[in-house]
């Protein structure tokens, strides 16, 4: 954690898993700093004029802060999903943050770094890095839900090439990305069964056709349908291995809670940092309100909360870099929960301490009320969330 010394042990000084190194203290503090020169103001104005964060995310990319999970022989930096988090959660922090890291680095990014074929890693991952390639994701349909059994995208061979058909929702980003990685299902030739597959779909592909959604939140990033009628493929657009599917699919989804989590913390410090500094300093009878525990101990909870939520991040971020994807899956489920929970309470918390204030875009805290909801139900709602760990963890029987 930030400011955490190291601890002296018999053989000297040594960092563990709840402990952050010197040089993840230290990715830390610049990317606060970056963030912090832009500030929410930077993010607002974008919102409001209706352009894109390009100039923080070129200059994150620049200075390697946006493929810092990604692998050093294709323009990475070598580190892992605890570093990518540290990012996303420091930019959210300061107002800025930047939702296409929980797509472009973090997704799908990895899925290719792990899977894709020596000449996908050369295509996509050095631009993924640098922030002058971006990927977009699209695994959910109007149909299917929560529920990725009943997706209906197929993929089916026509000679050498691929021909998908099918519908998303809700993509984030899809007018700014080089290209999306799509969900797709494919037929097992030895049992005729649909088997998950991913394709990456370059944005000027023939009948790939886009429109996006009208949303009640601001954000630079737009959300989108996705329409695909026959969309004419080649074979390389598959990534990996056809058979590998399912295991290429979770481990994309893993990053994802895990950097939707790191979204929802950094949210929730920007909240409450607001919400302190006005507490100390707003005066309405004798001393700053601040004083009162009707306002210190909400915030003290949320305070609590959101480094609670942290550490489990910080625990799934450990596990799936260390390549325990079964751990991993269980803890990133938990670290997406309770980071959701605690970001929405602090936002709430936070604009309830501004009372009027706090609905005023001087402050910048009531948008949040909208943003901060996403979290508790992208990408997975909190419910399937506890459906996952009554089942899996707890070892309950399912009701559907």
């Amino acid at each position: 954690m930030s400011g955490t010394p190291a601890v002296n042990g018999p053989t000297g000084t040594f960092d563990n898993v709840l402990l952050e190194s010197e040089e993840r203290r230290a990715l830390r503090k610049a990317v606060s700093d970056l963030g912090r020169r832009y500030g929410r103001s930077y993010f607002l104005d974008a919102v409001r004029e209706g352009r894109h964060t390009d100039k923080l995310w070129q200059e994150a990319g620049a200075l390697g802060y946006l493929g810092v999970n990604l692998p050093e022989e294709h323009g990475g930096g070598g580190g892992g999903l605890a570093e990518l988090s540290i990012v996303l959660e420091e930019l959210g922090a300061a107002g800025c943050p930047l939702l296409l890291l929980i797509v472009s680095p973090a997704i799908c990014g990895t899925v290719i770094a792990r899977f894709g074929t020596e000449e996908q890693k050369r295509r996509w991952l050095p631009g993924l890095s640098d922030g002058s390639l971006r990927m977009a994701f699209g695994i959910t349909e109007p149909d299917a839900g929560s529920n990725s059994h009943r997706l209906t995208t197929t993929a089916r061979r026509d000679g050498s090439d691929w021909l998908l058909t099918g519908r998303k929702v809700f993509v984030s980003g899809v007018d700014i990305a080089d290209a999306t990685l799509i969900v797709g299902r494919t037929e097992d030739a030895r049992t005729g069964r649909l088997k998950p597959c991913l394709f990456v779909v370059e944005r000027e592909t023939p009948g790939f056709e886009f429109r996006p959604i009208d949303m009640e939140l601001s954000a630079p990033e737009k959300q989108f349908h996705i329409f695909m009628d026959d969309v004419r493929l080649p074979a390389d657009a598959l990534v990996g291995d056809e058979d590998a599917g399912l295991l290429q699919l979770f481990a994309g989804l893993n990053p994802e809670r895990v950097m939707t989590a790191a979204f929802s913390i950094g949210m929730g410090r920007f909240a409450l940092d607001a919400a302190v500094a006005y507490a100390r300093t707003r005066q309405v009878w004798k001393a700053p309100i601040g004083s009162h525990q009707a306002i210190a101990h909400p915030l003290a909870q949320a305070h609590i909360e959101l480094e609670l939520a942290r550490l489990m991040m910080q625990k799934a971020a450990f596990l799936y870099d260390a390549g325990d994807d079964m751990a991993a899956g269980e803890a990133a489920n938990m670290a997406k929960y309770a980071a959701a929970e605690a970001g929405a309470k602090a936002v709430d918390q936070a604009v309830h301490t501004l009372g009027g204030n706090g609905l005023t875009a001087e402050y910048g805290l009531a948008s949040l009320l909208t943003a901060s909801r996403v979290g508790r139900i992208a990408p997975v709602s909190r419910e399937m969330i506890l459906n996952y760990v009554s089942h899996h963890t707890l070892g309950l029987p399912k009701s559907y």
